[in-house]
């Protein structure tokens, strides 16, 4: 009998945002080089070389993959029921691999599939092409400009034109991070957008800015889905020019 072998590889350079893959190669070349590259461009892969000993790793849990990368022609257990057999573990993305297009019905039951030899970038494609569709966000809530409570607070305690400065502060950051948030979802940086968020959220919101403290948070909690940044970035420009409208009526020059 075959022994069942499944195998570890660790990420060397490890991004965290990056599906962990479970990679089903009986082949040892092609399940080595795949492997290390998806391991090097920074994904977790965990492989086996047959159907049984991967449904043994899914079986125990040890990890949770994402994507499973399964090889259209595998000893024993394979095709349509190994597919069958995962899906009682997982509902990770299953992507049928091959140096030739298999059966068409193969590739229906799976989400997609990669012909031999692909690239980090292929997989991403195919993983993005495959995504479930957000829907848009909620709308946000009808709120004031600024909170009226805060206002008056500021008022007792400091001069109108300290408040007036106060204000006129928060418009000049925010346009500065609505520059800088407009940089960082073009370059898709999720970490950036989350920071600047968090920022707009904690000033914005000590200062009763409640449009604009409501959309940094939708940024900081939603950054790593950039249709929906660019969406609240959007609204924030609109935040930002009633602000600026409300600096001229309560505050005229």
């Amino acid at each position: 009998m075959r022994q069942q072998k499944a195998e570890i590889m660790l990420g060397i350079g490890e991004k965290h945002e990056l599906p962990t893959v479970l990679l089903i190669d009986d082949d040892m070349v092609s399940r080595e080089v795949i492997a290390t590259v998806l391991t090097l461009h920074g994904h977790m892969v965990h492989t086996a070389d047959n159907g049984e000993a991967a449904l043994e790793l899914l079986k125990v849990a040890a990890f949770t993959p994402a994507v499973i990368l399964m090889d259209a022609q595998l000893p024993g257990l394979c095709g349509i029921p190994l597919i069958e057999k995962i899906r009682m573990y997982t509902q990770a993305g299953i992507y049928v691999i091959s140096g030739s297009v298999p059966a068409a019905d193969l590739i229906a039951a799976a989400q997609g599939f990669l012909l031999k030899p692909f690239s980090p970038t292929d997989l991403q494609r195919i993983i993005d092409e495959n995504a479930p569709k957000l829907p848009p966000p909620p709308p946000a809530p009808t709120l004031p400009v600024i909170k009226a409570e805060t206002l008056s607070q500021f008022r007792q305690m400091m001069p109108e034109a300290t408040v007036r400065e106060i204000y006129q502060a928060v418009v000049t950051d925010l346009r500065k991070r609505h520059a800088a948030l407009t940089v960082a979802i073009a370059s898709g940086d999720s970490n950036q957008i989350s920071r600047i968020g968090h920022a707009i959220k904690g000033g914005c919101g000590m200062a009763g800015a409640l449009q604009a403290a409501h959309l940094g948070a939708i940024l900081e909690a939603e950054s790593d889905q950039l249709d929906n940044c660019a969406a609240a970035v959007k609204d924030l420009h609109a935040a930002i020019g009633k602000l600026e409208r409300m600096l001229k009526t309560e505050f005229p020059v």
